[in-house]
Formats: structure tokens, C-alpha cells, sequence
């Protein structure tokens, strides 16, 4: 066995990421890495115990070129008698900078779509110790934090509802560019060139072909690996803060006193999380998190102070005595009454709120214990239901509390006010015995609204991305 392919085995059996059994397909391009990658796991198949096969996607980005790139894939892969999978998904050549990720994209949707199918269980892509540099120079250039710091991440589950299909792995992560090339000459394997990858246009190809040599140059190729090893030292910092704010869930809302209490690194973390949470479409940068967090340490009993922080076109931030909160942006109408019908399961957009208001059918055991209280049963609801702002007289009954209770209570409760209080949305669900409410956003339903313990499945109502 070479011994190059001797490293990939313990590679791969140190790192668990592929395992016997496995439908592997292998995305080659037709480039060197992808090529040595290919040739390099059909020397281990045995050993590992796996299905191998090939996939690749055609991007019509250089015409001929492109088509006789598919060809000697298509052909690599008949001699080796592999399975292959081909995705025809042209692009349009437009600005450098949007080619990239509008190709990664398209490529990662047929992946997905291959994994989900069942005919692969994982996909292997070549991704090498020099791409993971290079990437880290890209994110340090335009700006990062430790979660960009962590690079291209080893190992990529695909889901849907919290149910895994299949997983993309990239076991040439240690690997340099030049020991693959190096091990494809020794073997007589030719490769394509893709023309577009020496077009200095291209972010990328001006670090790979510029800085890079001229790192190594200047400090030799070690430095190359120790970019490779800061990103495994930032992934493990990022599965750390993953894990530590692992039960926080959506709240418009942020209590001050806990938030100040904490040390500078964990209020960036909570900030950031907090923020991600109930705004996903917020662009959020170093900048954008202290500002927030100088908002959050100045005193809400100085007068001269602005009591409101502005994060984006759609979101401000507010500050009462006692709480940071997440409030969109008010809308021309956003003073008058607002009420939709929601097809339930289904969605609706509610401009008032500059978010949606879905209905989901799911299976009960998928949502956490500590969400099940807010799940109805679907045997109790009609086929319509009405999403709409509270008003004067509602009343609300909240699982595992003593009694029905005023929804303006409710919110003052927790610490609402303004726009924010006014528009909060609640679900109505007309009936024989008159109009009830079942749903208020951020608070359990009615006892009597839930599905039984024994339910497979359930109606969850929530309120999900807020339009751009």
C-alpha cells in the first residue's frame, strides 16, 4: 500500500469519518485533489469496507472545457467500474466574487440531493490542507471571529427536522496540494487543469497564487500548517460555546443583570447567539456586537441617553431598566389592528411583525422536552385559525399555571412595551362555544390545547425568519 494511502487510513479511522458499510461518492472535478482523492480511497475500499462511487456536477462555466472535464470524469469512473452521478447545473459567468458560492451552493443542493435519495450515504470531497489556509486568510482579510477562524470543518451532517440523511466528509484536511500531485505523477494519473483557477480576478486564486508562496517563502511551509492548526483549535472553542449555551431558546427579550454580570468573552458569545436566535437575517459583525453591548452597559436612568440602538434597516435595539430587547423596525401601519387566517398547517406573512407565523406539523418526540409545552394537538384545531395582534379583554390560560390571566398582564409580565407589546401576535380558533385563544407567542398553550402524551404527532406555531 502506498504511503500516502497508509496516512489516509489513519486518517480516516482516527477521525471516525468513514466506516464500513458506507455508500461513498467521491465529488471529483477532474482536478488533481479530487482525482488523488478517487485514487486513493479505491486503493483502501477493501480495507475500509466500502461502496464507492462518483459524482459530478457540470457548471457549463467554460463551455467546451467544462463538457470534456464531465468527460474524463465519466470516463475515470468507467474504467474503474464506479457508479456515476452527474448534476448538469450551468452558471452564468457574472461578477468574480459571486461565481464561487453560487457554484458551492448549486453543488452542495445536488450532494444533499444524493444523500437524500439513499443512493450515497456520504460524500467525499477533496478539500486540502492548502484550501483550509487559504481560506482562513480570505476571513481574516475581510473580517472574522473564532467561528470563521474554525475554516472548513471536517465533517458536514445533512438534516431535516432534526433527522439525519447523510453526511459530507473531507478526509484530505492534513493533506498538502503538492503530495497529491506528487502522488498521481507517481502513478501515471493525468488530471484536468481548470483554466479558471490561474484568473487572479478571483479573491482566492490571488492568496493561493500570491500570499501563499509568499508566506511560505518568508516563514517557511510550516506556517501553511499552523494556519491549518489554528482552525482546529477555533472549532473546538466553537463546540465548546455550542455546547455551553446549548439550552438558551428565541426570546425577544435579554435580562441586563446576567448579561453584565459576565466576563467580555461570554457577553460577545451571548450576544451573538441572542441576536441569531430572533434575527437571522441580521448581518452581524465585531462592530455591530459591541455596539450592542456599550447599549447594554449604559445606564437606563440617564435621560440624555437614547433608549433605542439601531442594528439594520429591519431591527432596533431597546433598552428598558431591566432588559435588552429585539424589536423590528415599525412598519407605515404598524399602529392599527392587524388580523390574517392561517391554514393550519401552512404560514402567513405578518408585515406588522416583518416575519412570518407558520403552523408545522411535526412528530412530537423531534421537539425538545422543554418546547412540548407549546405544541397543540391536531385533532382540537380547525382547519383555519386567526393570527392577530392582542386586544383589551383577552384572556389566556397557560399551561401549568393556576388561572386564566389578562394577556396585557402576560407581557408586562415580561417587561414589554411600545410597538413591541402592542403587535404581539396571538392565535384565535372560531368555534361553536364562541373565540378562543390557543397560541401567544413565547408562552405554553392551554392544557386542554395539547396533544396527548401518547400523540405521534402535533401542530407547532411559531413565528420563523423575519423578511429581508
Amino acid at each position: 500500500m502506498d504511503q500516502l494511502a497508509q496516512r489516509l487510513l489513519k486518517t480516516i479511522r482516527k477521525q471516525g469519518s468513514i466506516r464500513a458499510g458506507d455508500r461513498l461518492a467521491v465529488a471529483v472535478s477532474g482536478g488533481a485533489d479530487s482525482v488523488a482523492l478517487l485514487r486513493l480511497l479505491l486503493d483502501l475500499r477493501h480495507e475500509l469496507g466500502i461502496v464507492l462511487s462518483v459524482a459530478h456536477v457540470n457548471h457549463n462555466l467554460r463551455a467546451e472545457e467544462s463538457d470534456q472535464d464531465e468527460l474524463f470524469v465519466a470516463d475515470l469512473a468507467r474504467q474503474h467500474n464506479l457508479q456515476f452521478h452527474v448534476s448538469k447545473a450551468p452558471l452564468h459567468p457574472t461578477v468574480a466574487s459571486g461565481i464561487e458560492a453560487a457554484a458551492r451552493e448549486l453543488r452542495y443542493a445536488f450532494f444533499r440531493q444524493l444523500a437524500r435519495s439513499g443512493r450515497v450515504s456520504k460524500i467525499a470531497t477533496a478539500h486540502t490542507l492548502d484550501d483550509q489556509a487559504e481560506t482562513l486568510l480570505l476571513r481574516i482579510s475581510r473580517g472574522t471571529g473564532i467561528r470563521g477562524l474554525s475554516g472548513i470543518h471536517p465533517r458536514i451532517v445533512f438534516s431535516e427536522q432534526q433527522q439525519a440523511f447523510g453526511e459530507l466528509v473531507r478526509p484530505l484536511l492534513d493533506f498538502r496540494r503538492s503530495s497529491l500531485h506528487d502522488f498521481l505523477r507517481e502513478r501515471g494519473q493525468t488530471w484536468r487543469e481548470d483554466s479558471s483557477n490561474r484568473d487572479l480576478a478571483f479573491l482566492r486564486n490571488r492568496v493561493r497564487h500570491r500570499l501563499l508562496p509568499l508566506i511560505a517563502e518568508e516563514f517557511g511551509d510550516a506556517a501553511i500548517a499552523h494556519l491549518s492548526e489554528l482552525a482546529d483549535i477555533a472549532r473546538a472553542e466553537e463546540d465548546h460555546w455550542d455546547h455551553f449555551f446549548s439550552t438558551i431558546h428565541p426570546s425577544p427579550s435579554l435580562p441586563l443583570a446576567p448579561l453584565l454580570a459576565l466576563d467580555l468573552a461570554t457577553q460577545r458569545r451571548l450576544i451573538r447567539l441572542w441576536l441569531n436566535s430572533n434575527a437571522p437575517d441580521l448581518s452581524i459583525s465585531f462592530r455591530l456586537i459591541e455596539h450592542a453591548i456599550n447599549f447594554a452597559q449604559a445606564s437606563a436612568d440617564r435621560p440624555s441617553l437614547p433608549d433605542h440602538l439601531e442594528l439594520s434597516a429591519f431591527w432596533n435595539l431597546h433598552r428598558t431598566r431591566h432588559f435588552l430587547c429585539l424589536e423590528p423596525k415599525p412598519t407605515p401601519d404598524a399602529t392599527a389592528d392587524y388580523e390574517y387566517t392561517l391554514t393550519v398547517p401552512g404560514s402567513v406573512l405578518i408585515p406588522q411583525l416583518a416575519a412570518s407565523i407558520e403552523a408545522r406539523l411535526v412528530e412530537a418526540r423531534e421537539v425538545p422536552e422543554d418546547l412540548r409545552a407549546h405544541l397543540l394537538d391536531p385533532d382540537r384545531l380547525p382547519r383555519q385559525i386567526a393570527i392577530r395582534n392582542w386586544r383589551a379583554g383577552d384572556r389566556f390560560w397557560p399551561a401549568h399555571t393556576s388561572a386564566p390571566k389578562k394577556v396585557k398582564e402576560l407581557l408586562s409580565d415580561r417587561h414589554l412595551n411600545g410597538t413591541v407589546k402592542k403587535n404581539w401576535p396571538v392565535a384565535v380558533a372560531h368555534g361553536d362555544n364562541g373565540d378562543g385563544l390557543i397560541w401567544i407567542l413565547g408562552f405554553p398553550v392551554p392544557a386542554n390545547a395539547q396533544p396527548p402524551r401518547s400523540a405521534s404527532h402535533a401542530i407547532w406555531i411559531r413565528q420563523v425568519a423575519p423578511m429581508m
